[in-house]
Formats: structure tokens, C-alpha cells, sequence
């Protein structure tokens, strides 16, 4: 592959020619399309779509080199986005350019579209096309329905991501969101060994250097249900710790070491860079990979906030479960002051705009487990453990009187529905009978394979009333079904993570109608949508 190829590639494109790239599954070097995806070929990360607004969304895809083509410095990649899964009725293309310097990622932000509408697109290089995605822009104005699916923590050698795959083949999906925790940063055996199951980690070490995260990244998306949830489904996500290392904060992890380890900030810049090449995530500015949290308006029905509670202003965790001078030490931060002033203007900019729901996605669980009065938390990297930032943002939906807000969660591996209250265990500020008291409420998702770790201290209703339903073993992801009247969660479960399968059951439904706050138990499952256009074939 020589430059002069390079021009007539990106030529070609501007002329139209490209689209003569044969189809997936044919390929003029008479491979039988094994350049397509799959564990070989030049597009074997398969595509993604992320981050979609009313008018744009992100396009992704990585190129895998041919071996004739070492010498290359830059591939032009054609995209195209059509409005049918036939690839036959284009709304635009284009050609991007990629390197070694993002990994051979490619990420197009696809412009001038039509809000509330799927879209199918596709890639072109080296005479191949990839397979086609499918994707969905966010409506403007009256949207009256919208349907998420939530997940989080998937660990490649605890098990399968058939979650994933059950994911995927739901052909109603809105959106995907992915709580953190898209990859975990640990040698084999560590949290998870894939020994059995033919899952080891590469490398198998942990990861430090951008070299090691990219990797990881690139093992990842080689998994067919991981792939095949981001081929139909446009996808938001935000990090945990994982993503970097385990326990991380702003300044510092509970995982990294830096006489062994290097420098942290240098770690997590190369996390935090590889994380934003292989992921369909627009940056808040050209070269920024640290700042994550943002928000997404989904016509008047709802505002999706997406926050970072690990690295952009969390201060270390209390250093003991019973510093009760660090746990209400104010000046502690779980968001940091410029993320908590954006949160807080968002959602009172959310109310008086009129939307009718506040979403706000985030890693840790905000339900109270201890009695933090006592003096003493069982998770201090909760929100327990800084329960000031608990205060504040719990406060400023009581004072400014903002209604219908839901706190999506992940990191606990287990599954949660809570009423947020300031003290739930005080009956006289919380009713648990009537949710007089409750101010919000908390969905927890379960996680995809990555083992069950919460340790129990007794948790249940009747020693936490705030507490609707706990589930500390089972895989899987909440559906949420979101109408201007209600949001409904759904716990749905695969029935195990050591072998291949898509098959999936309905746990638990629990249900919050607008104007009251509070959860109620659902008399049956939300109905799909029929009008959902057709999954990309």
C-alpha cells in the first residue's frame, strides 16, 4: 500500500467511487469477506455508534492493517449513512483519515441529520466494507416514549458477555447506557480467571501503559456480543475506576503502586486517551480525554446527565469506615466544585425548561446502606463516604423543588431500587409505607460477567426501608421505559456467564410515577415497541 494509493483512496471517495468496495462477504482479493470483522480482517473491531444528539452522532471503527501495508503512515476510510439496512438510500459520506498516532481508530461525527431517526452506516477500506451498524438520533421537541437499556461491569475472563448479546437483540432500544467498568485493568486471576472458558486477558498483565490499554480495548471489542450490541445500538458511556485502576480517584488509585508503577498521572492520561479512541464518545473539546461527564436532551420527555464520580474531583476515601470527622468533613468531594455546580445548574435548568424527567447516570451507589449519623459507613467509596456531596445534591432538589429525578447506577455487580431521602432511617423525615420523604429515586444495575463482590451487612427492607429490592447474585441490565407519566425499571437476567447464550428473564419491576418521588412495585412488564425500525442485518 503506497501513498499514491492513499491519494487515489481519497480521491476516489470524493468522486464516488468507493462505494464499489465490495459488499461484507466478498472481497477482491478472494477471501470470502474474512476482512469484514471477526478475529482476522480489517475491520475485526467491528463499528459503533455513540453520543447521538437531534442532528449528529458518533460514527466508529477501527482499521486492522493488511500485512502488505506495514509501511502505511495514514488510511483514508470511506463511511457512508443510509436510511435503509440495504446501504442502497445514502444521506451522506465521507472519508476520514487515520494513523498510528489514535491507534487506527476511526471516529466520525456525522452531522445535518434528521432528529428521532435510525440510520444505518458502514466503512470502507482496503476493497472490503465493514458490516453495517445501526443507529438513532435523539428527537427535538414532544417525545412521549423512550426506552434504555443499563449496564455496567463486564469482566472478560469472569465470564461470557451474554448480557451483551441479549442486549443486542432487542430491536426497541432508544439507547444503550454503560454505567463504567467497560474493561477492567487486571492481570488473570485476579478478578476472574479465564482459564476454562478460553478468556484470558491480553496482555495478561496489568495494565500501566497506553500500549497495554489499548490492548485491552482491542480484545474487548473482538468479542461478538459486545460487538454486536454497539452494531444495533447507539451507545452512552462513562467510566469508573476500572477503566484506569481499581479505587481510583483524582490524584491517586487503591491499585496503583508508583515505585512499580510509574507516575499516576501519567497512567491515567494513557487510560483516559485509549478509553476516547476506541470508544464512540465525542470529546467536550479537540485533545481532551479527561472530561467525561455531559449532558443529552431527549426532546421535552427527558435531560440525561452523565456524571464522573471517580477521576475529575473525587478526594481520597476516609481512611477508616468510622472517621466521622472525614465523613462529614464538607470540604470533601465526591464530583469535585466544578462538576457539582454543573450538576446542579443543569437540573434547575432542566426544570425550568419543562422536561419532564431528570436522568442522572452515575457509578456509586447514592442510597444510603449505614446510618451515617452513627459515625461509621460499611462502603466508603459510596456516596456514604462523603456524605456532604449526598447533602448538597439531595438538598437542592428539596429547596428548588425539583420533581422526577432518577439516579442510574452501576459498579455494585448486584442489583438496587431505592427511595433517596436525606435519612431513611429516621421515620419521621421518611415514610417508607407512603414515600413521604423520598426525594428521588435509585436504579442500581447488575453487571454483565463481573463477579458478584458486594459483601452483605444485613441489608433487607426491614433494616433499611428505603430499600424496594436487592438481588447480589444474578447478570444482567435494567431496562428503562421512560413515558411523560412514569419511569418503569425492569431487572432483566441471563441465566448464567460461563457459557455462550442470549437467553434472558424478567427479575424484578418497580415503577415511579411523575410528582411522587417514590417507588412502587410495577403490576407487569412495559410493552415493546412495535414502530422500533428493523435491527442492521
Amino acid at each position: 500500500m503506497t501513498l499514491s494509493r492513499r491519494r487515489f483512496l481519497g480521491q476516489g471517495a470524493r468522486l464516488g467511487l468507493l462505494p464499489f468496495i465490495p459488499a461484507c462477504g466478498e472481497s477482491a482479493g478472494g477471501d470470502g469477506g474474512a476482512c469484514c470483522t471477526g478475529s482476522v480482517g480489517t475491520f475485526q473491531h467491528g463499528v459503533a455508534s455513540g453520543d447521538p444528539l437531534a442532528d449528529a452522532v458518533i460514527l466508529w471503527t477501527r482499521v486492522t492493517l493488511p500485512d502488505a501495508a506495514d509501511s502505511v503512515t495514514a488510511v483514508d476510510v470511506e463511511w457512508r449513512l443510509a436510511s435503509d439496512p440495504g446501504m442502497t438510500q445514502l444521506v451522506a459520506s465521507g472519508t476520514a483519515q487515520t494513523d498510528a498516532e489514535s491507534d487506527y481508530t476511526v471516529k466520525v461525527d456525522a452531522a445535518g441529520l434528521e432528529p428521532g431517526t435510525t440510520y444505518y452506516y458502514d466503512f470502507g477500506a482496503f476493497e472490503v466494507r465493514s458490516r453495517v451498524g445501526r443507529t438513532k438520533t435523539l428527537p427535538s421537541g414532544d417525545a412521549s416514549r423512550a426506552r434504555l437499556a443499563v449496564a455496567s461491569c463486564a469482566n472478560y475472563p469472569a465470564g461470557f458477555f451474554n448480557v451483551y448479546a441479549a442486549i443486542a437483540a432487542r430491536s426497541d432500544l432508544d439507547l444503550v447506557l454503560h454505567l463504567g467498568d467497560y474493561l477492567y485493568e487486571y492481570a488473570n486471576g485476579t478478578f476472574g480467571d479465564g482459564a476454562s472458558i478460553d478468556r484470558l486477558p491480553e496482555p495478561d498483565r496489568e495494565l500501566v501503559s497506553l500500549d497495554d490499554y489499548r490492548a485491552r480495548h482491542a480484545q474487548y471489542k473482538r468479542d461478538s456480543d459486545l460487538q454486536e450490541m454497539h452494531r444495533q445500538h447507539p451507545l452512552l458511556a462513562v467510566w469508573d475506576d476500572h477503566e484506569v485502576s481499581n479505587n481510583g480517584f483524582r490524584d491517586g488509585a487503591g491499585n496503583h503502586q508508583p515505585d512499580s508503577e510509574g507516575d499516576w498521572q501519567d497512567r491515567k492520561q494513557s487510560a483516559m486517551r485509549a478509553y476516547f479512541e476506541w470508544m464512540p464518545i465525542r470529546p467536550s473539546a479537540p485533545g481532551d480525554v479527561q472530561h467525561i461527564y455531559r449532558r443529552f436532551t431527549y426532546g421535552g420527555l427527558f435531560d440525561l446527565l452523565l456524571l464522573d464520580t471517580r477521576y475529575v474531583g473525587r478526594d481520597p476515601r476516609i481512611s477508616t469506615s468510622c472517621d466521622r470527622v472525614g465523613i462529614e468533613d464538607s470540604a470533601r468531594s465526591l464530583l469535585g466544585a466544578d462538576q457539582e455546580a454543573w450538576l446542579f445548574d443543569a437540573l434547575t435548568t432542566s426544570k425550568a425548561r419543562g422536561a419532564s424527567w431528570r436522568l442522572v447516570a452515575q457509578q456509586v451507589m447514592m442510597g444510603q446502606l449505614s446510618d451515617v449519623s452513627k459515625g461509621c459507613v460499611t462502603h466508603p467509596d459510596q456516596w456514604d463516604g462523603y456524605a456532604p456531596s449526598r447533602a448538597r445534591f439531595l438538598g437542592l432538589l428539596r429547596d428548588e423543588a425539583i420533581d422526577n429525578v432518577v439516579v442510574l447506577t452501576g459498579d455494585a455487580h448486584s442489583s438496587w431500587a431505592f427511595d433517596l431521602t436525606d435519612n431513611p432511617f429516621d421515620a419521621a423525615a421518611y415514610d417508607a409505607a407512603s414515600g413521604q420523604g423520598s426525594l428521588a429515586v435509585e436504579f442500581v444495575a447488575p453487571s454483565v460477567s463481573s463477579p458478584a463482590s458486594f459483601v452483605a451487612d444485613g441489608e433487607s427492607p426491614a433494616t433499611h426501608p428505603h430499600l424496594k429490592y436487592i438481588d447480589l447474585v444474578r447478570h444482567g441490565y435494567v431496562l428503562v421505559d421512560v413515558t411523560r407519566e412514569r419511569v418503569q425499571a425492569e431487572w432483566y437476567y441471563v441465566s448464567s456467564v460461563l457459557q455462550p447464550g442470549a437467553d434472558e428473564a424478567l427479575g424484578a419491576s418497580f415503577r415511579v410515577l411523575a410528582g411522587q418521588n417514590c417507588l412502587v412495585p410495577a403490576e407487569q412488564a412495559t410493552e415493546a415497541n412495535e414502530a422500533a425500525a428493523a435491527l442492521a442485518p
